[in-house]
Parts: C-alpha cells; structure tokens; sequence
C-alpha cells in the first residue's frame, strides 16, 4: 500500500496540468509557476506537492481552499479530501476552474466567488485550510475558521519576501507555527 505522500506524488504525475492552464501549455510540464491570466499564476507542481503533503489531507476531512486559480490545486485537494470548499475572487478564473473541475468529475467541490481572506464562514469550521496566495499576515477569520487539532498552510509576507508557513490549531485554541521555506505567490487580496 502506498504512503499518502507518494499517493500525491504518484497523482501529480498522472494528472494533466495542461488541462488546467488556458495559456502557456508548452510549459505545463515544466516545474515552474506559469501565468494563466489576470495576473495569477498555476503553481510549480513541486510546491503544489509539498503544499498538500503538509496540509496532510485525508478523505475525511472537510477543506478550505483560499485561490481556485485554475483547479489545478482544487483537483488535488479533491482527490484526497472527503469535500473542498474553495473561494476565488476574479470571476473569469472561478468559471472556468468550475467548469474544468466539473469536466474532470468532481462532485465533492463547492464553489464560491469571493474574497477568500474572509474564509466561508457558512461551512465552517475546517479540518484544513489551503491559502494558495500570499497574506501580510494570516487573516484571523482564517484562524477562526479552522477547527481545533486542524492545519493551515499558508504563505505570508511582503510583494519581496515571503515564507511559507504550516501552522497548526491546538485544542486550547492556541497556534504552532511552523516554517517551511521561503516562496513568491501572487497578493491575497485582504
């Protein structure tokens, strides 16, 4: 029986990112961020992996998902979570990231187009939030959000400078943080 980390692994691998980016498809299999317009980007699939490794997903578990983007992350979430709720604030990239999720036959996704560091209050708490955008700080209705004993993974700092952070919620409500390396994502807006 393969471990969850080389489950994810072996998915990524089998998944087509080109699926998921409208423009760029000669760099779909590059390990590399690559625009897909309105100023985002589709993750390099090392850090999309490494991401979901450290949110520890499970089928279980409900998930939180702040920046559809594409899908490309959504369908990973998808295939390893019991439901993902992921929130997308540019119109365009929310159609066609639904559409796309639908077209590949996830039925355990819900959808809303907003801005994610309010989080989804409506089906809240989370066992895990995924923030797919770089916050100045963490945004405490993200925090609020996610259930004790859950995990977050989140990138935060400056348009300059950035870490990648997992941090995780204790039974007493306070919170571990944990540094995982230093990456660039595109500005959550707040």
């Amino acid at each position: 029986m393969k471990s969850k980390e080389e489950a994810i692994t072996a998915y990524l691998r089998e998944i087509d990112r080109s699926f998921y980016m409208e423009t760029s498809k000669d760099q779909a299999h590059v390990d590399a961020a690559a625009p897909i317009g309105y100023g985002q980007t589709i993750s390099q699939p090392s850090l999309v992996r490494k991401m979901t490794i450290e949110l520890d997903p499970g089928p279980d578990l409900r998930v939180l998902e702040i920046g559809t983007g594409s899908g490309f992350q959504t369908a990973l979430l998808a295939a390893f979570c019991g439901e993902v709720y992921t929130v997308e604030r540019i119109a365009p990239l929310y159609e066609k990231a639904k559409q796309r999720l639908k077209a590949a036959g996830f039925s355990n996704i819900k959808y809303k187009l907003g801005n994610g560091s309010e989080g989804w209050e409506e089906y809240a708490p989370f066992d895990r939030i995924l923030v797919t955008a770089a916050a100045a700080s963490v945004p405490p209705a993200l925090l609020q959000q996610l259930k004790p004993e859950g995990r977050m993974v989140i990138p935060v700092g400056s348009s300059f400078s950035q870490d990648l952070l997992l941090l995780e919620k204790e039974t007493d409500g306070s919170v571990k943080e944990t540094f995982l390396c230093a990456v660039m994502f595109v500005k959550l807006y707040e």
